[in-house]
């Protein structure tokens, strides 16, 4: 299944890349190409880079910073859990491992010809293949730097698992999606409507 682009924050959608529609798990990064693939698609990551850093580390490495990036993943999921409802707890075992993480990326900057002139770019250099995961890192200290916890939301969507930024004016979002979750809770309101 592809990966889901619903939660308005990539450290959102990367929490998504796990989900159980129905009851039934679904992993969109089970392995070391799959992550690759969503790095680019999330646009954490170029689109030449998956074939070089293939190259350059191998399937077998690739895998396991796969593997570590699920277990972040779940770490993260029960952090954001935690600090959504309780901000200005202790985190500081987090923020630690967090910083660990971030720790893993190096930038090297370049001068290169862009659409308005000369422009500076920082590009990400990755020593390890396990150094890809300071990418989500990276949106994961960007959300609880920068985002208001109470506007990180899951779906109300009876049998969702997905995990939304509330950046609506009115922050009253409670679906993922408003054709797919939010057109569903319609259909069975109207049809408990029409039972009654």
């Amino acid at each position: 299944m592809q990966p889901l682009f619903l939660g308005s924050h990539p450290a959102l959608d990367f929490l998504n890349t796990s989900f159980a529609p129905d009851g039934v798990r679904v992993e969109t990064i089970g392995e070391g190409g799959r992550y690759l693939d969503w790095l680019v698609a999330a646009g954490l990551l170029d689109a030449a880079e998956p074939a070089k850093l293939a190259r350059r580390f191998g399937g077998k490495a690739l895998d396991a910073a796969a593997a570590e990036a699920r277990r972040v993943r779940e770490w993260a999921r029960d952090w954001l859990a935690r600090w959504r409802t309780a901000p200005r707890g202790d985190y500081s075992r987090e923020i630690e491992a967090l910083n660990k993480l971030l720790a893993r990326e190096a930038r090297n900057r370049e001068v290169a010809a862009g659409a308005s002139g000369l422009e500076l770019r920082e590009l990400p250099t990755f020593e390890s293949a396990n150094a890809l995961n300071a990418l989500p890192a990276a949106q994961l200290a960007a959300l609880v730097t920068q985002e208001d916890p109470a506007l990180i939301r899951e779906c109300a969507g009876a049998a969702c698992t997905l995990w939304f930024l509330d950046r609506t004016k009115s922050h009253r979002r409670l679906f993922c999606s408003a054709t797919v979750c939010g057109n569903r809770a319609k259909v069975a309101a109207f049809r408990e409507r029409k039972r009654s």
